[in-house]
C-alpha cells in the first residue's frame, strides 16, 4: 500500500467504545484502520456506521499493522488484564523499532509500568491512557490522560489532542501524565472520585427521599436547580435526567431498578493503592463498601424486618434543609478531591512522578464523567501554589468550607438521628475534623501498642525520629520491636 493511502493510526477492539473512538478519530480528519478478534463485526462496522468513511477494514493484526504509516500507533480498546498481554505479544513481532502501542483500557497502573518496561525493552513504546466520558465522550471528545514512554508523546499528541474535550477557551482535555503506569494511575484516581461523586448524590437522594418524603418530580427539580450553582456537573445534570424520566406506562424508571450496585474494580484499585501509600481516602473507601453492602440486598431485607427501620417524618423547613443538604453534597465533594490529590501527590513521591496537578484538573474539566465547574477552581489553586500539601489549606476552599460547615454538621447529624444512611457524607466530616485536629488519641494508641508488643513511641518533649519504650508492667524488660511503617 502507498503510505499516503496508509491509516494515520490503528484500534483493536470494536466495542462500544472502540467503535465510537474510531468515530471520533475519523471525524477529525484522522485515517483509521480497524481490527476486532471477531472479525464479523470488522464487516458489520464497515458496511454500517463506517460505510463512505475513511476507514481501512483490516482482517488480521498483519494486515492492520501494515496498513499503518511510519511510526505505526495502534490503540487497543480491549478488556483489561491477560487480554491486554497477550495482545501485546502477538504486536510486537509485527512492529518495528519506535512503533508505538497505546492501551485505552482500564488497566491497572502497575500493569501498565510493567508493559511499558517490556515493550522499550523490544524497542517499542507504550502509552497507557485513561479515557474518561463513556459512549458519549469517546464519539464527541472524551478526557484523556496518557502516560508512558515519552518519546512516544508528540509522536501521537495531534492524534490524542485532536479528538479530546475542549474546554470554554479551546484548551485540550488531555495532556501528557507522566512515565511509567502515571496516566492510568490518574484515570483510576478520577474512577475513585467518580465513585464519591456518585455516592455522594445517592446520599442526597435518599435524604430527601426518605427522610423529607419528596417524589421523583421534587427531588429532579431540586438536581436541576442545584445544576446552576457551584454543583454544576455532569452527574448532577443526569441524575435529574433520571428522576424525570418515565416509561411507556408512565411509570418512574429508577424505582423499578433494584438497588444492588455493580463496579469494574478502579474504585477498589483506588482505595487499595491508598493503603499502600498511607493515605485516608475515607470517602471513596465508603463509596466502594456502600457498593458491596447494596449487594447484600437479601440479609439487608430479612435485617431490616428484624430491626425495623421507620423514619420519622420530617417536621422543620424542608426548603432550608434541602438547601443543607446542598452544602453538605457540595462540602464533601471538596472533601473527595482533597483526598484524591493527596493520594496522587503521595503517588508522584513514590514513582518520580512529575504530575502537573492544575494540569489534571484541567483534564478533568470536560469530556470526563466528573467533569464540573468546580474543577477550574481546584487548577486555580493548583496553578497559585503547585507544591499545595492538601486542597484544604487552599484560601478559597478554606473560605468555602467555613462557610458551608454549619449546614454539613446538620445535615449528617439529622441523618444520624433518623437513621438514613450517609456513610460518604459522614466519612467526609470526619476525615475534616481529624485533619484540622492538632492533636489526636494517637498517644494512646501507641501507648497501647508499646504495652502489648514494645513497639516504641516518639515523645513531644524530644526530636522526632527518637524512640522510646516503657517497662509498663514492670516486668517486661528493655528489649523493644524494631520500627518500621507496613
Amino acid at each position: 500500500m502507498n503510505e499516503m493511502n496508509k491509516a494515520d493510526i490503528g484500534l483493536i477492539g470494536l466495542a462500544v467504545m472502540g467503535e465510537n473512538l474510531v468515530m471520533n478519530m475519523e471525524s477529525k480528519g484522522f485515517r483509521v484502520a480497524v481490527y476486532n478478534r471477531h472479525t464479523d463485526r470488522v464487516f458489520k462496522f464497515m458496511e454500517g456506521r463506517g460505510a463512505g468513511k475513511n476507514l481501512i477494514g483490516c482482517h488480521s493484526l498483519e494486515e492492520m499493522v501494515d496498513s499503518l504509516k511510519s511510526p505505526r500507533k495502534v490503540f487497543m480498546m480491549v478488556k483489561a488484564g491477560a487480554p491486554v498481554d497477550e495482545l501485546i505479544e502477538q504486536l510486537v513481532p509485527l512492529l518495528s523499532e519506535g512503533d508505538i502501542i497505546i492501551d485505552g483500557g482500564n488497566s491497572f497502573f502497575e500493569d501498565t509500568a510493567r508493559r511499558v518496561s517490556y515493550c522499550e525493552s523490544k524497542g517499542l513504546l507504550y502509552i497507557g491512557t485513561g479515557v474518561s466520558g463513556g459512549e458519549e465522550g469517546a464519539l464527541k471528545g472524551p478526557s484523556l490522560m496518557p502516560g508512558g514512554s515519552p518519546a512516544a508523546w508528540n509522536e501521537v499528541k495531534p492524534i490524542l489532542q485532536g479528538i479530546c474535550a475542549k474546554v470554554e477557551d479551546g484548551s485540550p482535555c488531555c495532556d501528557w501524565v507522566g512515565e511509567g503506569g502515571a496516566g492510568h494511575f490518574v484515570k483510576m484516581v478520577h474512577n475513585g472520585i467518580e465513585y464519591g461523586d456518585m455516592q455522594l448524590i445517592c446520599e442526597a437522594y435518599q435524604l430527601m427521599r426518605c427522610a423529607l418524603g419528596m417524589s421523583n418530580e421534587e427531588m429532579c427539580q431540586v438536581f436541576r436547580s442545584w445544576n446552576k450553582t457551584e454543583l454544576d456537573s455532569y452527574l448532577i445534570e443526569i441524575s435529574g435526567d433520571i428522576l424525570a424520566y418515565k416509561d411507556e406506562n408512565g411509570e418512574s424508571v429508577v424505582d423499578c431498578i433494584l438497588d444492588t450496585a455493580g463496579q469494574k474494580g478502579t474504585g477498589k484499585w483506588t482505595a487499595i493503592s491508598a493503603l499502600n501509600e498511607g493515605i485516608p481516602l475515607t470517602l471513596i473507601g465508603e463509596a466502594v463498601f456502600a457498593r458491596c453492602l447494596s449487594a447484600q440486598k437479601e440479609e439487608r431485607l430479612k435485617a431490616e424486618a428484624l430491626y425495623g427501620h421507620e423514619i420519622p417524618e420530617f417536621t422543620g423547613d424542608k426548603t432550608a434543609f434541602i438547601e443543607c443538604i446542598r452544602k453538605a453534597l457540595y462540602a464533601s465533594k471538596i472533601i473527595s478531591y482533597a483526598q484524591g490529590y493527596a493520594l496522587m501527590r503521595s503517588a508522584a513521591k513514590e514513582y518520580g512522578w512529575n504530575l502537573n496537578y492544575g494540569g489534571i484538573a484541567l483534564m478533568w474539566r470536560g469530556g470526563c464523567i466528573i467533569r464540573s465547574v468546580f474543577l477550574g477552581k481546584i487548577k486555580e489553586a493548583y496553578d497559585k501554589n503547585p507544591q499545595l500539601d492538601n486542597l484544604l489549606m487552599d484560601d478559597y476552599f478554606c473560605g468555602v468550607i467555613k462557610s458551608l460547615l454549619p449546614a454539613w454538621r446538620e445535615t449528617v447529624a439529622y441523618a444520624v438521628k433518623v437513621g438514613v444512611p450517609t456513610p460518604a457524607f459522614s466519612a467526609a466530616l470526619s476525615y475534616f475534623d481529624g485533619y484540622t485536629t492538632g492533636r489526636l488519641p494517637a498517644n494512646l494508641l501507641q501507648a497501647q501498642r508499646d504495652y502489648f508488643g514494645a513497639h516504641t513511641y516518639e515523645r513531644v518533649d524530644r526530636p522526632r525520629g527518637e524512640f522510646f519504650h516503657t517497662n509498663w508492667t514492670g516486668c517486661g524488660g528493655d528489649t523493644a520491636s524494631g520500627t518500621y511503617n507496613a
